[in-house]
């Protein structure tokens, strides 16, 4: 969907009137600013009455203060001297909660004292105001805000090539963020795997390449544990490949794999009805995957990308799998299916496998809304990382940090492996109650060869998650933010 917010950096106030915001850091200070709304001393009174400090997230909204402003928002930002993004991006969803009921809001963006806001700091304030406008109202036909056309929120500061292109960057995130909580919030009967292939391509018209493999493909590729999974839906399987070539043509690229059940029923070892409906967000993976590639072509990232998204939908008609029934994937590993719940790993094992084989790409990061185990181990907060590489976690973590879409490393290792041993064929696709996200993981390593790797379990944080102050969405558009940063900070030249 496209933003009821637009926003727009000024070097002076614009000629429209309507909300004016005032940030006052730790201790209370008004800035120059505040002028002719404070004469009367109006805005200190109020201030004082809510016994307002400017600690972060503090507000006072004054009703038609002195001048020609309808409102005039005081919004803390506290101490500011080690701000970062998931600071600054909270700020921004304070502001345009704050603001609720006002078309035209102008930020005056200095504050009193000698410190100043940055530009990347600039940037996530917008950033945040636009994820915490964004809203799934697309089947509601009566809509909340009664045909008004949206928010004009105008920032005034400095004009500087650092500000422009930090917005610039940040307005290409947000849109990833956009476009994968759209994904995730479609319901399942709109959103198929030929209608999400079709979504994916529209990628095209950022610059992307993207190819689309349908299931006489599949079937030539021999992705068995893949076509397993969908062989009980109507609805036939694709996988979508995405490619964003901004580095240079003799670059390996950096590769994101991505589960897409589009609904998962369980398939015969059929879910509890409680929830299930929930489950059209078990494409969260994918969803990331098609945001964060969204992020790098709308910012000309300076790398070469590729997205690899297995799209599937599980069903338990007459033609599903069965438990215990063996599947062969497109690696030749047979694989013993006692549980065809846990399908999303058939889906990830034949991707990663293609992905690894056709690009030889720099590292593999897989996404996956994979199980409840991990809910259970880190609640809704963190995703698990699993990884074979050390210095490709270190960097997801120093990613999560900086974003606040953070991560938690989990163990692999060779003693939990044997539990998905097979007496039947290769191995399992569970491997028993205890421990089942980390059985999970070490299913999937074996379908890793030679390339640093990392899984991230997004099944508590992709849907479902704690609200904040930019994040209203059921679906949170996790990963998107966390992708582009690793990339931007470690992979970019």
């Amino acid at each position: 969907m496209t933003s009821p917010l637009s926003i727009r950096f000024a070097k002076s106030v614009p000629g429209e009137k309507g909300a004016l915001v005032l940030l006052v850091s730790e201790g209370g200070e008004l800035p120059p600013a505040a002028g002719k709304v404070n004469e009367s001393g109006r805005v200190g009174k109020a201030m004082k009455v809510a016994d307002f400090t400017g600690k972060t997230g503090q507000t006072v909204d004054l009703i038609a203060p002195d001048g020609d402003w309808d409102r005039v928002v005081i919004v803390g930002i506290g101490d500011i001297a080690d701000a970062g993004e998931d600071h600054w991006m909270k700020i921004g969803g304070k502001i345009f909660a704050a603001c609720k009921g006002s078309e035209t809001v102008t930020v005056e963006t200095e504050i009193a004292g000698k410190d100043e806001i940055p530009a990347d700091g600039l940037a996530a304030i917008a950033g945040g105001a636009k994820l915490r406008a964004y809203s799934f109202d697309t089947y509601k036909t009566k809509k909340k805000d009664n045909g008004k056309k949206g928010v004009k929120m105008t920032f005034v500061a400095p004009a500087s090539t650092a500000l422009r292109n930090a917005w610039k960057d940040m307005d290409g995130v947000t849109d990833g963020v956009y476009f994968a909580r759209d994904l995730v919030n479609e319901p399942a009967n709109i959103l198929g795997p030929v209608e999400f292939a079709k979504k994916a391509s529209e990628l095209e018209k950022l610059g992307c390449e993207v190819e689309i493999l349908d299931e006489k493909k599949l079937k030539s590729l021999k992705m068995g544990a893949l076509l397993g999974v969908a062989q009980g839906s109507v609805r036939p399987a694709r996988v979508a490949v995405i490619q964003w070539n901004g580095g240079k043509a003799k670059d390996s690229p950096v590769a994101f794999v991505g589960k897409g059940v589009v609904f998962d029923t369980g398939g015969i070892s059929i879910k509890p009805a409680a929830g299930m409906e929930d489950m059209k967000g078990d494409m969260g993976g994918a969803a990331a995957v098609c945001g964060v590639m969204h992020a790098l072509a709308a910012r000309k990232a300076k790398v070469n990308a590729v997205g690899v998204i297995g799209l599937v939908e599980n069903m338990p008609d007459g033609n599903a799998q069965r438990p215990g029934d063996i599947v062969t994937s497109m690696s030749g590993q047979t694989i013993e299916v006692l549980n065809t719940d846990a399908e999303g790993r058939l889906v990830l094992a034949d991707c990663l496998w293609y992905t690894e084989d056709r690009f030889k790409p720099k590292f593999m990061i897989n996404l996956a809304t994979l199980t409840g185990a991990i809910i259970v181990a880190l609640g809704n907060h963190h995703a698990g990382l699993f990884s074979n590489d050390d210095d490709l976690s270190e960097g997801l973590t120093k990613a999560g940090l900086a974003t606040w879409e953070r991560v938690w490393r989990m163990p692999l290792d060779k003693e939990y492996d044997k539990l998905i041993d097979s007496k039947n064929a290769d191995m399992k696709n569970i491997g028993g109650r205890w421990a089942g996200s980390i059985t999970a993981g070490q299913f999937l390593q074996r379908f890793v060869r030679d390339v640093p790797w990392a899984h991230l379990d997004v099944a508590g944080t992709a849907m479902g998650s704690p609200k904040n102050e930019y994040s209203q969405s059921w679906a949170s558009g996790f990963g998107v933010r966390l992708l582009n940063r690793l990339v931007a900070d470690s992979y970019e030249k």
